[in-house]
């Protein structure tokens, strides 16, 4: 008898329906066909046992089990729950009626439990769009895939379970969740917040202007003045999420495993901080079997790049892409994915190796030449496309004792809001362009006007501190952002000249 199962792959962060069709007829040989990987094909040993342990067996007959579409791999232990059922209703020990209805997915253990699996998200979405009626998955993973909306999505612990809801000896439980609810319940819920850090005012307002814009940021000081602190507290004074992206940003996460038991939804921002001693391949992502890497991770948050000289040369390098188009393209000899990759980069460093240089208090230790030899660990296109550069002071005690209230993360939040509401507006007509940081040369002549005491000023300052050439474009970006805070429709001489200020590393005589 043959029967068809429905379940699906992750291919990228989306997922691709694939037919189990089973064929039991005379013979004892059991054959599995289609592209399957190992874990696949260990699935016989599995689904053996499970079976046995819920009173069932695989029939002592010839077995044909082709995975459609054949010419594409099929990778991974999510397939054993579909071939099981599969093997069932062939072998006309369930009903086979409604096997058809569903997409089923799930790994089984030796005792029938049927444990966790990756891209649960992806895999609703795809039910929905191929319009199957429903979805059967561990229990664990059923909040996470009925984010998704109108699907009945049905979550179960035991092969028993799936086995008398196809005999309807019983009924599953439908998971129903509302996605706008479940949104707005966490919007926001972070753990830090500005209002925890004293002193490092400048600090703040730069970061204000960065979040502001969208712009990276590198901060470059002494150990212990703070610039881990501050990082972690940039997600805190961004717009928040909205519903698409935060399903955007589930399904990455879904898609690499890094969602949380019953977790339905991703609601704040990401922030991931990778250690320097990462992998391109980490960083970026791929490997063998391709998955989402760190910058993918923070898509639609922040990259913290924390001791930034220490990454390797290049593990820093694969990021110039990534930055400049916000995808990552993995490419294999069989196919291709892309992950998102839309982020803000922050970036840490201390100023020398012994970490004092430029230190109000203690003397840098380092020999001529070494400060200026640390600095080039990092490479010019690399600092090219980071607009703000902050030198971070140690607080002073007095500010450390200082016990009056500070401002809070949602009071900046809502003066960034309002920046970014501006340029939602003045970009309206540039697809893929949202805020100031993402603006192309040609844009900025269109959207950046400087009147002739703004140009004088810049002039000046290139001229007298030594600025780069690429400093110039960086400083009209960030004097944009600066402009829309104050709500200015123009770019005046203040604006400048704070945005001067964000680009110590550019100076001559830095490191000198």
């Amino acid at each position: 008898m043959l029967i068809k199962a429905f379940s699906c792959a992750i291919y990228g962060i989306n997922a691709i329906t694939i037919t189990i069709e089973v064929n039991i007829d005379i013979g004892i040989q059991f054959f599995m066909v289609g592209l399957p990987d190992s874990a696949v094909k260990e699935s016989h040993q599995r689904i053996e046992s499970a079976l046995r342990c819920a009173g069932h067996k695989i029939p002592g007959k010839k077995i044909v089990i082709n995975m459609a579409p054949a010419d594409m791999r099929k990778e991974g232990s999510c397939f054993d729950l579909p071939i099981a059922v599969g093997i069932l209703a062939a072998s006309e020990q369930i009903k086979v009626d409604r096997v058809g209805d569903y997409i089923i997915i799930g790994e089984l253990s030796l005792d029938g439990t049927i444990l966790p699996i990756k891209g649960a998200l992806p895999v609703a979405i795809e039910a929905i769009s191929k319009k199957f009626k429903g979805l059967i998955l561990p229990r664990v993973n059923a909040r996470e895939a009925a984010i998704a909306g109108n699907l009945e999505v049905y979550g179960v612990t035991n092969i028993r379970e799936v086995i008398d809801f196809f005999n309807e000896t019983s009924t599953l439980e439908r998971v129903i969740l509302d996605p706008e609810k479940e949104f707005y319940n966490r919007l926001n819920n972070y753990e830090y917040d500005f209002s925890d850090v004293k002193g490092q005012e400048n600090i703040k307002r730069a970061l204000e202007i960065a979040a502001s814009g969208g712009h990276n940021v590198i901060l470059i000081g002494p150990p212990g003045a703070g610039k881990t602190m501050l990082a972690k507290r940039l997600p805190t004074i961004l717009p928040p999420l909205n519903l698409p992206e935060a399903l955007e940003t589930t399904k990455i996460h879904s898609v690499a495993g890094k969602m949380g038991r019953n977790t339905s939804l991703i609601t704040v921002r990401p922030f991931r901080s990778p250690h320097h001693t990462i992998s391109d391949v980490a960083l970026v992502g791929g490997g063998g079997i391709p998955q989402p890497g760190e910058i993918s991770l923070a898509h639609n948050g922040v990259l913290f790049l924390d001791e930034l000289p220490e990454f390797k040369r290049t593990v820093l390098e694969v990021l110039r892409q990534p930055l400049e188009d916000r995808v990552v393209t993995i490419s294999r000899a069989r196919f291709t994915v892309d992950y998102p990759a839309s982020f803000m980069m922050v970036a840490a460093m201390n100023p020398c190796p012994c970490g004092f240089y430029n230190h109000p208090q203690i003397d840098c230790q380092c020999n001529a030449g070494i400060v200026q030899k640390y600095i080039n660990r990092i490479s010019g296109p690399l600092f090219d496309r980071i607009d703000i550069h902050v030198e971070v002071i140690p607080v002073p005690f007095r500010d450390l004792h200082d016990e009056r209230p500070r401002e809070k993360s949602e009071v900046i939040r809502s003066r960034v809001i309002s920046a970014r509401k501006i340029q939602e507006k003045r970009f309206e007509g540039a697809p893929g362009i949202h805020c100031n940081a993402q603006i192309s040369p040609k844009m900025l002549r269109k959207f950046c006007v400087l009147d002739d005491s703004c140009h004088a000023l810049l002039k000046n300052a290139m001229e007298k501190l030594g600025l780069s050439a690429r400093a110039y474009d960086r400083i009209i970006k960030v004097s944009r952002s600066i402009a829309d805070l104050d709500q200015a429709a123009t770019i005046r001489p203040e604006h400048v000249a704070e945005a001067i200020n964000y680009r110590s590393l550019d100076r001559d005589n830095w490191g000198k």
